[in-house]
């Protein structure tokens, strides 16, 4: 008993030496990676402003300044103009404010729950070999979007709930549940990068990371359900550019939700708002109590996809962790605190999981948010606004840019062992590659170099030959699978 209210009182100060040390490990990360080169202090730039919440002292005061001389008055006529602007307020807020933006007309569905094909939508039937792999980690989610005719996120989302049982177990209409799906693809707007086919691999990830052994029997069908869902809807009607953007150009989203998580409170509200619609409402057969809870797991889920969130959602991990270590041998998920802990931090993977994916998928991945980030630099500098890290088209190094970006997420993450275990060959991939891009390898990129240029011998018959050019892996020490997981820092 004493020992689980020492770790009780111990709680603060362990979250505050998590976030110092973490802190402190990704600054000397990036400060000899800032080091390296140009475009690696960029990186460096972008990390921080994306993974760290600023202090309050970081933050600019608003200031509100009045014109000289027209001060307050007293007059009546003044105060009848201020009456009046305050009732076309009132209306304007009615109208306008109370509206969420992104959320278009709905089309009525004449389907029924016999007449569904198998994967909730119409497939090639070369993509059964493909949904055949959807307990694997990594399949080929931009070839299943292909054969399901640009419809992966209603196939892949459908076939999850259907495999799970969880349409039976909550009674779900499965005609609903497609047409629901549908119009979750349609708000989905057509960015590089964050659309739905990223929406249904977040969904798969999620379902992959769910059947982890270790995590067998923790989560009630309730819980599973909510987080399949978080990972399909985690990114609806996204506009393709960052919260700090939205923030600096005073975008109608910034102002509706008060510059704090504002693209993950937007995902959230269309989401949620698709739901009121009675031929959306999948969820029509749960209780009050369960829809209730559902809703509170699906909203603490998605905002934990909010990058600035990394390093303190890390921290209040480890401690939740330690703090379990010390007052039991035994490490219990008993309470709903310590099971949506662990379920943000799983979305959170889930999202950033590019990396750990195969090399060609990753590629795709790679080469989508970049463009996307030049988009918006290309935009930042049309309205004379300081262009963001690694948004700079002219001026970002393709290859460099991926190993901080792994060494603060992938990595700092640190995926269970007991998890998807055939992601660690493509991590050890990952490392003894990109690691090394710098040094001249690539992996099909654009500008390819070579390493080593060797000397030939002398053609004994005097001839003369071209000299060639070899490109070769450097080698480098395997990390064993513990390093790759639980060392501190990245095993370069």
């Amino acid at each position: 008993m004493m020992a689980v209210v020492a770790a009780s009182a111990a709680t603060p100060a362990l979250t505050l030496l998590a976030v110092v040390k973490f802190r402190k490990m990704l600054n000397k990360e990036l400060s000899h990676f800032a080091e390296s080169s140009k475009s690696g202090t960029q990186v460096s730039k972008f990390l921080i402003t994306t993974y760290m919440d600023k202090d309050e002292d970081d933050q600019a005061t608003l200031e509100i300044e009045v014109p000289a001389g027209e001060g307050p008055s007293t007059s009546s006529p003044q105060i009848t103009t201020v009456n009046d602007l305050l009732k076309k307020a009132r209306t304007v807020a009615m109208s306008n404010m109370s509206k969420i933006s992104g959320v278009r007309k709905l089309k009525a569905s004449s389907s029924n729950d016999a007449s569904l094909p198998e994967y909730g939508v119409a497939t090639a039937k070369e993509a059964a070999v493909h949904m055949q792999m959807l307990d694997d980690w990594g399949p080929n989610i931009f070839k299943i979007n292909e054969l399901s005719k640009n419809h992966g996120l209603t196939a892949v989302t459908y076939t999850l709930f259907k495999e799970r049982g969880l349409l039976k177990a909550f009674e779900i209409p499965a005609s609903t549940l497609v047409t629901y799906l549908l119009h979750l693809e349609h708000h989905y707007k057509d960015n590089p990068y964050h659309n739905h086919i990223h929406g249904a691999d977040v969904a798969q990830s999620m379902h992959v990371l769910l059947k982890s052994p270790v995590l067998n029997g923790v989560f009630s069908d309730l819980e599973i359900m909510a987080a399949l869902f978080a990972g399909a809807i985690h990114d609806v009607d996204h506009p393709g550019f960052t919260n700090q953007y939205l923030i600096n150009s005073n975008n109608e989203l910034a102002i509706m939700y008060n510059d704090e998580s504002v693209l993950e409170q937007h995902h959230l509200a269309v989401a949620f708002k698709l739901l009121q619609d009675s031929s959306c409402d999948f969820l029509c057969n749960l209780s009050r109590k369960q829809r209730l809870q559902f809703r509170k797991i699906v909203i603490d889920m998605v905002l934990a996809t909010d990058m600035s969130k990394h390093m303190s959602l890390l921290a209040d991990l480890k401690t939740m962790v330690e703090a379990k270590k010390v007052s039991s041998s035994v490490l219990l998920l008993d309470k709903y605190n310590d099971r949506i802990q662990v379920l943000q931090s799983m979305i959170h993977l889930a999202d950033l999981s590019n990396p750990t994916k195969p090399i060609d998928l990753y590629q795709q991945w790679n080469m989508r948010i970049l463009e996307e980030y030049w988009r918006q630099g290309d935009e930042e500098k049309k309205a004379g606004l300081e262009v963001s890290p690694m948004c700079d088209r002219g001026n970002v190094t393709i290859e460099k840019s991926q190993v901080p970006w792994a060494s603060s997420t992938t990595s700092s993450i640190r995926c269970s062992r007991h998890g998807p275990t055939s992601c660690i060959p493509t991590l050890r991939t990952f490392w003894t590659s990109w690691r090394r891009i710098g040094n001249g390898i690539n992996l099909g990129y654009p500008k390819r170099r070579p390493l080593i240029r060797p000397r030939q011998p002398p053609d004994p018959r005097g001839n003369t030959k071209p000299m060639r050019t070899t490109y070769m892996m450097m080698t480098a020490p395997r990390p064993s699978n513990d390093d790759l997981f639980d060392s501190p820092s990245p095993p370069y």
